[in-house]
């Protein structure tokens, strides 16, 4: 009877020494799987933050153009800006690079305008090109969100400044 017992006792102590290296193996297996699921959920909810800021940047520089378009745009601006006058009646100029705070936004606008006309017709247009750029941040880091939008737009008016003076014939 011992001399079953001691082959019995010899196999048990062999497979003691295996089972603890597997264990500490599949641990770190899933420690380190554990880490990079941290890191891909991290990784997502950075990069959808700043998707959902980014929309907003371009929300607010669509709303710093809007402003931009609607100071040139105006019909009932008849400012004359020279050297419109009196070559130019009641045509707006660009008006001044402006930093507006949209929703927590620095928003930049800005406009350079060319004026033109056409030989033998009794009209002027001026061309407008206007560039809204909305920041949040500094400049560098993760967090930083900019977005530029742009428009050309252009306003025409007879050179007398009669009627109709807001649209040429």
């Amino acid at each position: 009877m011992s001399h079953l017992s001691l082959p019995g006792r010899r196999i048990r102590e062999a497979s003691d020494g295996f089972v603890l290296p597997s264990a500490i193996f599949l641990l770190v297996i899933l420690a380190a799987l554990a880490a990079f699921m941290v890191t891909i959920s991290t990784t997502q909810s950075t990069t959808s933050a700043q998707d959902v800021q980014g929309a907003r940047a371009y929300h607010a520089a669509r709303a710093g153009l809007e402003w931009g378009l609607y100071q040139v745009l105006d019909p009932t601006n008849a400012t004359v800006v020279a050297p419109a006058a009196p070559a130019w009646p009641n045509m707006p100029g660009c008006p001044a690079a402006t930093v507006l705070t949209i929703e927590g936004f620095g928003v930049a606008v800005s406009c350079v305008s060319s004026d033109y006309s056409e030989a033998g017709l009794n009209r002027r247009i001026r061309v407008f090109h206007l560039v809204s750029r909305a920041s949040l941040g500094v400049v560098g880091t993760a967090l930083y969100i900019e977005r530029e939008v742009a428009v050309t737009a252009s306003k025409c008016r007879t050179l007398d400044g009669a009627a109709p003076d807001y649209a040429c014939p």
